[in-house]
């Protein structure tokens, strides 16, 4: 590596023009990786209610509905607006009344169960069927082409107005969230460093990194609008600290050798070993996302541990050249470092450790507490400003219709007329079911089925299954709608075993089931991964146990204030935050504990150990914390999507929580447990059999 380094150094301007280069495939795999704003559509495959939607785009040719609120206009307008819906590229069909029934039918001569699912008062409502799955870019379209056509007095719910809105906000903010998160990290970085220049340079060589990870993701094909969001914020604040690294063993060297080339070469080597085992535990910690059984976790974690991957790369490359290159403008823009040295507070806090002890004591059991209480929410719509159109769709189907969700069944087009028509009675007798509309209940149970017209067979039925649907009450991701969604799935399967129902009540129960589950796992998985690798990496058995146990009580901590303050998150941010602050932030309990056996390995007690540790580390860590908590808390002020800022809050959070524990918790239990420490860890023993 020393070799390596001094080449780097060395070549610098050919390093800076290669680097420079690949910034061009980089922006065009960038611009050619696919977005999917559909979190729906990272189910499990084998779910089924994921199958019925491939089932429903094979055999009926579509697989999005919306629907389409109508007010204060006449029948034959309507009837207009509708033929113009149709008109609509991707738009398959469009049910309403006028497929059964001649609009100069008065309203009230209609059937009941008819009127009840298309009208009320002045109102009246279509379901427009897209030919293609709810997260294509096909469906987004026609959402949008239909808002374009229709009048103030219109509506269109349904999760393809969802996603379309998802993806018309993330468009709007997502480059702001890079700069917003760059400035607030140069903020840190100028106040916490000694050049004005080199943070610019800091920040150059990350972005370069973070443009290599969004180029190289073309080879996934797409990527979720969460992860695009999420990565330059999180591969910035996570990959920080190896370029601060690099500069202070450059600044160490250059101190021992006069050539800069030499010195450069030399830090680049010891940056890569140091960084290397840093790195490992914060890409333990994303890999432990692949583990989940909704696949967001796979394609956060990949692009994001790929993103460390590469941030270790440039930060021994990239970030060398660029500092030789502009050496001189550098030393110019030298200064006295803006923050003072924290001696004192560093000795204030390892003298009164037992007050961090006591803290922890009282904190753990209101902790754990909060933590096993705070509510979760699944309702992606929820997660949106309620100003959007698709909220705005749904309070207005709420208000009119008296319902929030629209889900459909699917089953055996075979089934005799008597068992259709009982299924759709039974289904209205569940609670919360406002109607339940198929081909039978439409045209009536007396019209034999080869007498029922053409286009409506055709909207209705396939060649293999018929389907039907059901207006609820209940908004989607609630426990009303998914008891709901329980009881209509045991009537449909007493009746036809094969049926299956589909829509985004039935995904987002489905989403709840699937999820619950991968908290629990991941969390375990990358407790594990990370507890093996600080074993392996200290060759102790005890500091595993002490170092992952603090930045879970971080966690911990950090996710029960939401229960406190009485707010909600969003399932996505309970899932991989607890992940991402293990492995982004134990880095600042494994540098404080690295520096502390060497101390105790040099023949000095515990006490001038902590003391001299604590000392040498306090400011590095806190810059570090500072740059994760920069790059995420602006983000979090300014996303309107709550999927994204609660992201940003707890990582926010999480970082300075995890930083002030280690900075106070860490040394006092390295005091008190010293003892075990050294008889539970390798090389900690004398040779004569006593401790060190």
């Amino acid at each position: 590596m020393i070799r390596l380094g001094k080449w780097i150094a060395k070549y610098k301007l050919i390093v800076l023009i290669i680097g420079f280069a690949l910034l061009i495939p980089s922006v065009i795999g960038t611009i050619g990786t696919r977005v999917n704003y559909d979190l729906l559509s990272y189910l499990p495959k084998s779910l089924e209610t994921v199958n019925g939607q491939d089932i429903m785009v094979d055999e009926y040719g579509m697989g999005a509905f919306s629907m389409v609120i109508v007010e204060d206009m006449e029948l034959k307008d309507v009837q207009k607006l509708k033929k113009k819906i149709l008109k609509v590229d991707h738009v398959k069909n469009v049910l309403w009344y006028d497929d059964v029934a001649d609009i100069s039918m008065p309203v009230d001569m209609i059937p009941k169960k008819l009127r009840k699912a298309f009208f009320n008062g002045d109102a009246t409502m279509m379901i427009a069927l897209i030919d293609d799955t709810t997260s294509s870019d096909e469906a987004m379209n026609a959402v949008a082409d239909m808002r374009k056509i229709v009048t103030k007095h219109c509506y269109i719910s349904g999760m393809s107005g969802v996603v379309n809105d998802i993806k018309d906000i993330a468009l709007e903010e997502l480059p702001m969230y890079v700069v917003v998160a760059a400035l607030l990290s140069l903020l840190v970085l100028e106040l916490t460093g000694e050049s004005f220049l080199v943070p610019v340079f800091f920040l150059m060589s990350i972005g370069i990194a973070i443009l290599y990870n969004l180029g190289t993701n073309i080879f996934l094909g797409q990527v979720s609008y969460i992860t695009k969001a999420l990565t330059a914020v999180l591969q910035l604040g996570v990959t920080m600290d190896y370029s601060i690294f690099l500069l202070h063993s450059y600044e160490e060297f250059r101190e021992e050798y006069s050539d800069k080339n030499e010195a450069m070469g030399h830090a680049i080597a010891a940056t890569f070993s140091s960084i290397v085992g840093s790195s490992v535990t914060t890409v333990a910690g994303f890999v432990a996302l692949c583990f989940m059984t909704f696949a967001l976790g796979r394609d956060l974690g990949i692009v994001m541990a790929k993103g460390v991957l590469i941030g270790v790369v440039t930060c021994v490359t990239i970030l060398p050249a660029l500092l030789l290159f502009f050496e001189k403008p550098i030393e110019k823009t030298r200064h006295k470092p803006l923050i003072p040295v924290m001696d004192k507070l560093s000795d204030l806090i390892v003298k009164h450790r037992y007050i961090a002890i006591g803290a922890f004591l009282i904190l753990l059991i209101p902790a754990v507490y909060g933590n096993n209480r705070t509510k979760i929410y699944y309702d992606i719509a929820k997660s949106l400003p309620q100003d959007l159109a698709c909220n705005q769709a749904t309070k207005k189907l709420e208000e009119t219709f008296h319902m929030n969700s629209v889900y459909m069944v699917m089953f055996d087009k075979d089934l005799p007329t008597a068992k259709k028509t009982a299924m759709s009675d039974k289904i209205e007798e569940i609670k919360g079911v406002k109607w339940c509309i198929g081909m039978n209940t439409m045209v009536g149970p007396a019209v034999p089925e080869s007498m029922i017209p053409e286009k409506l067979r055709s909207k209705m039925q396939s060649d293999k299954h018929e389907m039907m649907f059901v207006g609820s009450e209940y908004q989607p991701a609630t426990d009303e709608v998914n008891a709901q969604i329980k009881s209509v799935g045991r009537v449909t399967k007493k009746i036809d075993p094969t049926s299956i129902m589909i829509g985004e009540a039935p995904l987002m129960n489905d989403l709840q089931d699937v999820t619950d589950v991968d908290i629990r796992n991941v969390n375990i998985a990358s407790a594990a991964a990370i507890f093996v690798i600080i074993m392996l990496l200290f060759k102790s058995i005890s500091l595993p146990v002490i170092l992952v146990a603090i930045i879970e009580f971080a966690i911990i901590l950090n996710m029960a204030i939401p229960y406190y303050m009485g707010t909600e998150l969003p399932f996505v941010a309970s899932i991989v935050v607890g992940t991402i602050q293990l492995g982004a932030t134990v880095d600042y309990a494994i540098v404080m504990t690295t520096r502390y056996l060497t101390e105790r390995e040099e023949g000095k007690d515990k006490w001038e150990a902590v003391s001299l540790t604590h000392r040498a580390n306090i400011l590095s860590i806190f810059t570090s914390a500072m740059s994760l908590f920069a790059a995420t808390f602006g983000v979090a002020l300014y996303s309107r999507v709550d999927m994204i800022g609660s992201i940003c809050t707890l990582l926010a959070r999480g970082a300075l929580m995890s930083m002030f524990i280690v900075i106070t918790l860490l040394p006092a239990l390295l005091l008190l447990f010293d003892g075990v420490i050294c008889r539970t860890t390798m090389g900690m023993r004398q040779k004569n059999g006593g401790q060190i």
